[in-house]
C-alpha cells in the first residue's frame, strides 16, 4: 500500500511538474530534463509513469476530464452555468488544468487530436441542455449542439482573453457576462429570474430541493 501511495505521488509531482514547464515554455521548448529538475525524481521514475514527453501531455490534457462534473442540480441549465463558472475559478489555482487548456490552445507539435477536450465538453453541456429542454428550461427550436458549440467556443476565446489582461484574475466576471449576454435567447421567460450567473454553489453542493423552481417537465 505504502509503495502505492508513492508511486501516486511521483505520478502527481511529474504532472505538476511538467505543468509548470509547459505553461511556462509551451510544449515544444519543454525538455523531460527540466521537467525531472523541477519535480526532483530520476527518469527511472519518470519512465515508471510516461514513456514520453508525448504521454505526459497526454495525461495532462485528460484533467479536463475531471473539471467537467456537472454539478448536482435541479435546474439543469443552472447546472451548465454553475459547471462553467466552476472551471474558470479552477483555472485561476489548479496548475495542471492551466496546463491542460494550453496544450489545447496552442500550435504545437504535440500529436494528439487538438478537437478532443472541445468534443467532450460539447458532449457534457449537450447533455445537460437536453434535460434542461425536456424540464421546459429553454425555449423552443433551439439547436442543442451548435448552442454547447458556441458555449465552448466562447470560453475558450474568454479564458485566453482573460489570461492576456489580467492572468485569469477577471475570468469568472467575463463567463457571467458572457451569461447574461446569451441567456435571453436561451433560457424560457419563466426561468429567467430564477437563474445565477454569478457564484456557483461550494464545490460539491447540491441545490436546496425546497429552492428548485417548480418546472413542469416537457414529454421526452
Amino acid at each position: 500500500m505504502a509503495q502505492q501511495e508513492r508511486g501516486i505521488r511521483s505520478r502527481r509531482s511529474i504532472l505538476e511538474a511538467a505543468a509548470e514547464v509547459f505553461g511556462e515554455r509551451g510544449y515544444d521548448a519543454a525538455s523531460t530534463n527540466e521537467i525531472l529538475s523541477r519535480a526532483g525524481l530520476t527518469r527511472g521514475a519518470l519512465y515508471h509513469h510516461f514513456p514520453s514527453k508525448e504521454a505526459i501531455a497526454a495525461a495532462l490534457v485528460e484533467a479536463q476530464s475531471e473539471a467537467l462534473v456537472p454539478p448536482v442540480r435541479t435546474v439543469k441549465l443552472q447546472a451548465v452555468i454553475d459547471m462553467s463558472l466552476e472551471f474558470a475559478r479552477r483555472l485561476q489555482r489548479d496548475t495542471v488544468l492551466r496546463a491542460s487548456v494550453r496544450l489545447a490552445v496552442e500550435q504545437s507539435s504535440f500529436a494528439q487530436s487538438a478537437r478532443a477536450p472541445y468534443d467532450e465538453a460539447i458532449a457534457v453541456i449537450e447533455h445537460l441542455l437536453r434535460q434542461a429542454d425536456r424540464q421546459g428550461e429553454l425555449l423552443p427550436g433551439m439547436d442543442l449542439r451548435e448552442v454547447a458549440s458556441t458555449v465552448v467556443g466562447s470560453f475558450t476565446g474568454l479564458q485566453v482573453m482573460s489570461q492576456v489582461y489580467s492572468n485569469r484574475q477577471d475570468l469568472p466576471a467575463r463567463v457571467s457576462a458572457l451569461w447574461r449576454l446569451l441567456l435571453p435567447g436561451l433560457a424560457a421567460p419563466g426561468i429567467m429570474p430564477r437563474l445565477c450567473t454569478d457564484t456557483p454553489a461550494a464545490e460539491g453542493g447540491t441545490e436546496d430541493a425546497d429552492a428548485a423552481p417548480d418546472l413542469q417537465a416537457a414529454p421526452v
